[in-house]
């Protein structure tokens, strides 16, 4: 999840000003956390909920666990999300967040991904990322393509934490997903603005692929352009997995969170690690 907060955070300046380069200052004042960062967190605040009222028993918020994980979800992008309604929501995603009735409005837009992290850390094995994906994501993503662009996100970080190689990644998401067959530089002059996960997560997916680190997977998603955030954050987390985070990069990114923000990181960060399956590569 941290790796989705530092993209986000790094390409916030981005988004409407694209740098089609890898040569850039990571971290400036003009930085900020947007609507990825916020919501991915309401999402990982929702799962740590949920898992632990299945390790209570008490599903007081709905019948067993998935009922209860999509209420929570709903509950907390909301609780959340309208104390920041000025991060940069969509318009649809706006009225959603604001709803006295909020009801999925089969959106496959690319915040399905940006925001499903948690559920790719969290979960056991491979089936259980994309289940989780899919109920954290049809709240208000409910068209096929979001679903699709969640779950192929959540699958690439579970199969990135167990230690698969980039090669093994690529060949399952292109079975169940997406074709990969094309090069960022390849696509980087024509490639476009576009909020849509199908034109938006095989492209992250590919800018992780292509890294040599989990800065370089950063510098790459950033100077594809498009929308940059959003890009960058879900190539982090893919990125994060594989290779873990270097300290002074997330001591950097942490520091754009307000307090709320934070403490809802520490507590992911502490429930994550208790129920972490896998290790890094790196040993992290």
């Amino acid at each position: 999840m941290l790796g989705a907060i530092v993209g986000d955070i790094v390409g916030s300046r981005f988004e409407f000003h694209n740098h089609r380069d890898k040569e850039f200052d990571l971290f400036v004042p003009e930085c900020f956390a947007t609507d990825d960062s916020i919501m991915t967190l309401a999402v990982a605040k929702a799962i740590m909920d949920a898992t632990k009222a299945k390790a209570q028993n008490d599903f007081g918020c709905g019948e067993g666990f998935n009922t209860c994980l999509s209420d929570l979800t709903v509950k907390y992008m909301q609780e959340i999300g309208r104390k920041y309604p000025n991060c940069g929501f969509g318009g649809m995603f706006y009225q959603w967040v604001f709803s006295d009735n909020p009801e999925p409005y089969n959106s496959y837009g690319n915040g399905a991904a940006m925001r499903v992290s948690p559920a790719g850390f969290v979960a056991k094995d491979e089936w259980e990322a994309e289940e989780l994906a899919e109920i954290v994501t049809k709240v208000t993503h409910n068209h096929d393509e979001g679903i699709k662009g969640a779950k192929a996100t959540a699958l690439a970080i579970c199969m990135a934490r167990r230690g698969a190689l980039k090669s093994e990644i690529q060949k399952r998401i292109e079975s169940d997903y997406y074709p990969l067959d094309f090069f960022i530089d390849d696509i980087r002059e024509t490639y476009r603005f576009n909020e849509t996960c199908q034109e938006t997560v095989p492209q992250a997916i590919k800018c992780f692929l292509e890294s040599k680190s989990f800065e370089d997977a950063i510098r790459t998603a950033i100077s594809l352009g498009g929308d940059s955030d959003t890009i960058a954050a879900i190539t982090g987390a893919i990125a994060e997995a594989y290779y873990g985070v270097p300290a002074e990069i997330k001591d950097a990114a942490l520091g754009y969170l307000d307090k709320e923000l934070r403490e809802i990181y520490d507590e992911w960060e502490a429930f994550a690690g208790a129920n972490d399956h896998w290790k890094y590569k790196q040993g992290q």
